[in-house]
């Protein structure tokens, strides 16, 4: 049986949203995933450092895919349920996890780190990377670029040009330099993203808070409507998310 508009939205407005894991959306949605793989690159990098750091990890769920993890490992987190979830995952393998509001500085001392990482930041401090990384450590991680879900972003906020070109990789690699690090690798992507129902883009717009920001269903309940009924006429709602690859290295300590 066809489900309703109403049980589509009332289902996905009930459904938590905590934690960084997006297994709500199987079957309802879909997104190509980047060529680099990020989580074989991180579980690479990791196994051989000594001392990371982990910034907006979210729940935990990502760095918890590492196989093997350095001897000293640090997790940062803003928001207190992914603080939370963060800690419960993360402290049984030795991850200190640190609530921090994302604004400078980072609370570790200069030199603390080998290899500091992040998958999709909100914020990129580059000078506090710097200043937490030890000669010759490297900051690898992966960014959301430049009109990420930007169809998503048009249908209910309208035009929007004035923010189309924000987290360009060629400004991120510009601004790590600006920053004293050495930019050894920049990859960017367009991925195709399909949502299935109304529902899914409910709870995803629930969960990813800045792709339309104050986003609420009363808020947007005409729009709504309107893309269940393209939905259901022409098929998935097809967008386009915006991945860069970066890695920066700090430069090694002059003999």
């Amino acid at each position: 049986m066809t489900r309703t508009f109403e049980d589509l939205v009332a289902e996905a407005s009930g459904a938590p949203v905590d934690g960084w894991d997006f297994s709500w959306l199987d079957g309802r949605a879909s997104e190509e995933r980047p060529s680099w793989g990020y989580h074989r690159l991180l579980a690479e990098r990791l196994a051989t450092a000594s001392a990371g750091l982990d910034v907006q990890t979210g729940g935990g769920e990502v760095l918890d895919t590492v196989p093997v993890l350095p001897p000293t490992m640090a997790a940062t987190e803003s928001w207190p349920p992914n603080v939370a979830r963060a800690t419960e995952r993360l402290h049984p393998r030795g991850v200190v996890v640190v609530a921090d509001p994302d604004e400078p500085p980072l609370p570790f001392g200069d030199s603390a780190f080998d290899l500091v990482t992040s998958r999709h930041p909100a914020t990129v401090w580059w000078t506090e990377i710097a200043r937490v990384l030890r000669p010759g450590g490297s900051y690898l991680a992966q960014h959301v670029g430049p009109s990420s879900m930007w169809e998503l972003v048009e249908w209910f906020l309208g035009p929007q040009p004035e923010a189309a070109r924000a987290r360009h990789p060629d400004d991120e690699a510009a601004a790590a330099r600006a920053a004293g690090l050495d930019v050894v690798d920049v990859r960017a992507e367009r991925l195709r993203v399909e949502f299935h129902d109304v529902g899914a883009v409910v709870w995803f717009l629930r969960k990813v808070i800045w792709i339309v920001p104050g986003f609420t269903v009363d808020a947007q309940l005409p729009r709504l409507r309107q893309l269940d009924a393209r939905i259901r006429a022409e098929g998935p709602f097809v967008a386009h998310s915006a991945r860069t690859l970066i890695e920066a290295r700090k430069p090694a300590a002059r003999v």
